[in-house]
């Protein structure tokens, strides 16, 4: 599946799992990125977990490994529209997901996720495995 993605946490994780259904979706993409925000909560989540030090050097690998996008004044104006539209229709999401659907729309990206309430985000392209 040929494209530009941006990884939402859950591929992340699905990715550092091996999952081939989402193997595949990267193996044939032009390009892959993380978001900043994204490697906060996978440090988050290491950190709270029984194997930190494992989880911390697989989040480490997986930081280093691929395009890190990190948020910029751009991205916090389309963080305030997002979020003021999905107030607006009130259906909010994780605050989180807000910045990472940002640095999506903000890039041009399809983020690759599972988690159904980012299409309440307007005009942003999703894909799933």
């Amino acid at each position: 599946m040929p494209g530009t993605y941006l990884l939402d946490t859950n591929a992340a994780i699905a990715q550092r799992k091996g999952d081939p259904a989402l193997l595949t979706i990267i193996e044939a993409a032009d390009q892959v990125f993380i978001s900043s925000i994204t490697l906060g909560e996978l440090y988050f989540g290491a950190y709270k977990s029984g194997r930190v030090a494992e989880n911390l050097a697989d989040t480490e690998k997986q930081a280093l490994s691929g395009a890190v996008i990190t948020c910029d004044i751009g991205t916090a104006r389309i963080y305030g529209r997002v979020r003021q539209q999905l107030r607006a229709k009130g259906r909010p999401i994780p605050e989180n997901d807000v910045w990472i659907a940002s640095v999506a729309l903000q890039h041009n990206l399809t983020l690759l996720t599972r988690d159904e309430h980012f299409k309440e985000v307007d005009n942003l392209p999703l894909a799933s495995w």
